[in-house]
Order: C-alpha cells, then structure tokens, then sequence
C-alpha cells in the first residue's frame, strides 16, 4: 500500500481526537507526522496484527519486544509525547478514551479501521515474543508462585545484570549528592544509599541484620564490612544467592553474613535487632501485605527497626479498581504490585509498627534509572548476547518509561522507618532525624 504512514496517522488521529505527537515511518518507507518529532517505526505489519488481537499497552509491548516497532530519536521524549494516549491512567487519560469511542462510532472511522485491518496480512494472531510470561492460574503470591515470578526477573543471568547496575550490583534507587559532596557516580550513590540505611537502622558490631530480598548481597556485605553486624540475606534467585555466597567469601566476611534462598514466611529464627527491605516489597501483593507487615514485627525484637524501602503509586479514587500495567505484569514484573504510601504506612501501624520516618526520593530514582539506561545502551551487543535481544528491549523500554514516571511524579519510591517500640514506649532513635541522615549517629 502507498503512502501506509499517512493512512496510520490519520486513522490514529481520527480515534483519538488529537494530533499524533510523533512522526510515522512504515514498512514501506513512507513518512508522516511532526516534523522534527520523534519517529514511530513500524517494521513490519505484523505489528498492526498484533494490535488488532491485543489492542492497547500488551499490542504495543508485544511489537517492541518482537522489533516490529521501534523508535528513532530521543526514547525519553518520545516516550513523554506518548504517555498519556497509551500508559497514563485516570483523568487525563478519560478524555482520549471517550474520543476514541465516539470516533469507532462514525462511519468512515470505521472503513478506515477495515482498510488497515486488510494491510496487516493474514488475519491470524502472531505468536507472542519468547520474553512474555504466560498468564497465570491460582491464587496470587503463593510460595510457589512468588518464586517463580522472582525467578523470571532475577534469573537472567548475573553478567547481563553486572552490565546494567554497575560493580555496586544494587538493584534499587541510589542516593545522590552533589559533585560538591563528592557523590557524582552512580557507585558513589549507592554506596550513599546502603550507608544511610545501616545508619537509619542504628547497626552497629553484633547487632543482627536480616536483609529480606537481598538480592545480590551489596546490603549486608557493606553492613557486615563498614558496621560489624551479623547478617542472614534471603532471595529465591539462586542465581542471586549464588553471587552473593561468592562475593561474600572473597571478603572474608563469610563467618559473620549467611545467604539463604528462603521466602520471608519461612524464617523462623530468633527476633534479628534490625531488618532491612530494599525494592522487595513491590513484590508482596496487597493480599498479602499485612502478612508481611506482621512477619517482619514478629522477627524484631522489642526496639528493633525496620527500613522499608518501597515503590509507590499515586492513590485513585477508586482503590479495587487499581491494576498493573500490562508490559509490566508479563514482561518484566510477574504479579508485582504497586500500593499508595498512606496504604503501606496504614498497614505497618496496623502490625504493632511505630512508623518514625518518611522520606521520598523518587527523583533519586529518576536518575539511577537513567544511569541503568547508559549503562545498557553503552553495553548493547553484549546484553543482548547474554540474554537476548527482546530481553534487552524490555529493560530498555521498562527503565526509560519507569524515569519518566518517577520524573513525572506518577509513581515515587520512600524509605519507611519503623520501629517494634517496647512497651516502656522508650526507644534510642535519635530526637532529630538529621543525625542519622548526616552521619553524625550511629546507633
């Protein structure tokens, strides 16, 4: 077909009610759109099929992964002009449903629709990228089924890894300073982030850490090496697990930090003085949350600290009407789920928690992302080598998008302080939360 951009775009302008934000080049060379804009490529037309049989993110996603879309210029800023046709949800995101359905409605919206439907081959449904996790059956975060959603994100290989995060293999958002205060690298700002945890929980020599979601042991290795705590790590990767055992016995730190591939609901040792959680409790599930809140306050002893370091949405007016995004639940994050702030809080008081500290970070996040995004860019042949290339496109499209949120303020990410106050109701927390964040405490 002549001219397949031009069809695309007006048909897409038509559904939507606003003018596309970006340019269009199809398979047949052709262009249309913005000019000087970010360009939408449609490599083949099984795209178009699998918009057709999936219409909306899981379509799009699945294009990406396959290649059969692409985009030629700044991702970030293409990614931006996007959002709010295809990722927003809420209020901004009504207005272009509505005009959609009321455009499918109009005659020759919908001759144009079966023009383009005969442009996309043979009308049979492609298979889905290889990356894409089928969907599941059964009740949500059992043992079982947790461990094979963390082993789908986690088990892919810790080389692939190594090349995105950097040697700090910290898996969640840094803490960054100024060039002044001489935290400029990604590697300094991690090390930032677990040494403000260490001096948030008050470590100090013998105290007992466990670290839930330990990923691949930077927490308790910088704990155990800088504070002199003992420390349990638990992960279901094994592959985390056995990363970790390895860099732990190079540092000669194997007699005082344990590694156990072992779910938080399994741990039945004696109360710990401190527990840390960094990026693990996305993956809990809010039918599960409060399990997971009074678990941890079982395993602290009386004075004992939490730091819950956790992803959060913004709240919706409707709470059961909440889901995850489709790109996200498939292809990167398997039944991973996303809570309001106020919810999470709600639900650690509801435990027995004394909730002493809130701090939001979520531009910190912004910019390790961005970070993890060089990273992968500068190392694609090789990640795409190690894993595959859909893989790498995930991870590409997943971090950019997720920096863009966290920018935007769509989503935030906040270290929780939260303390099993002892009945006395005393408790050695500093009076002024400026010390440990400074440095100036330690416990």
């Amino acid at each position: 077909m002549a001219d397949a951009a031009g069809r695309l775009t007006k048909l897409a302008e038509e559904v939507l009610g606003v003018p596309l934000p970006v340019r269009i080049r199809a398979w047949d060379r052709s262009e249309s759109g913005p000019p000087g804009a970010p360009t939408l490529v449609i490599r083949h037309r099984r795209a178009l099929r699998r918009l057709m049989f999936k219409p909306g993110e899981l379509g799009l996603a699945r294009a990406w992964v396959a290649g059969d879309l692409d985009i030629e210029g700044d991702l970030y800023d293409a990614l931006d002009r996007l959002a709010g046709l295809i990722w927003e949800r809420g209020d901004t995101a009504a207005p272009h449903r509505a005009a959609a359905l009321r455009a499918l409605a109009r005659p020759e919206v919908r001759a144009a629709a079966r023009e383009l439907l005969s442009l996309a081959g043979a009308p049979v449904p492609p298979t889905p990228p290889a990356e894409e996790v089928r969907r599941r059956r059964g009740p949500l975060h059992t043992l079982r089924r947790d461990k094979e959603a963390i082993s789908h994100h986690y088990d892919v290989g810790n080389d692939f890894y190594a090349l995105v995060l950097g040697p700090s293999m910290v898996y969640s958002c840094a803490y960054w300073g100024t060039a002044e205060e001489g935290v400029a690298t990604l590697e300094d700002a991690q090390r930032g982030k677990l040494d403000l945890i260490c001096r948030k929980l008050g470590l100090r020599k013998d105290l007992r850490l466990l670290d839930v979601g330990c990923g691949w042991g930077s927490m308790v290795l910088h704990a155990a090496r800088e504070y002199g705590v003992r420390a349990v790590g638990i992960t279901l990767s094994e592959e985390q697990a056995t990363f970790a055992r390895k860099r732990i016995a190079e540092a000669g730190l194997a007699d005082r930090v344990e590694i156990r591939v072992q779910d938080y609901r399994e741990i039945h040792d004696e109360p710990f003085d401190a527990i840390s959680s960094v990026g693990m409790a996305e993956h809990v599930g809010r039918t599960r949350y409060a399990e997971y809140a009074g678990a941890l306050y079982a395993l602290l002893k009386p004075g004992g600290r939490l730091l819950n370091h956790q992803i959060a949405r913004r709240p919706v007016a409707d709470e059961s009407a909440y889901h995850v995004d489709e790109f996200i639940d498939r292809y990167v994050f398997p039944d991973g789920e996303l809570a309001p702030l106020g919810r999470t809080v709600g639900q650690l008081e509801d435990a027995g928690f004394e909730v002493r500290d809130v701090e939001a970070i979520r531009e910190h996040y912004a910019l390790t992302l961005r970070r993890w995004v060089t990273n992968l860019e500068e190392h694609w042949d090789e990640a795409a080598r190690l894993t595959s290339v859909g893989r790498a496109r995930v991870w590409r499209l997943y971090m950019a998008a997720s920096a863009l949120s966290f920018e935007r303020n769509r989503i935030g990410v906040n270290q929780v302080l939260a303390v099993r106050t002892p009945e006395s109701g005393t408790s050695d927390l500093p009076w002024r939360a400026r010390e440990w964040r400074t440095g100036t405490h330690r416990g």
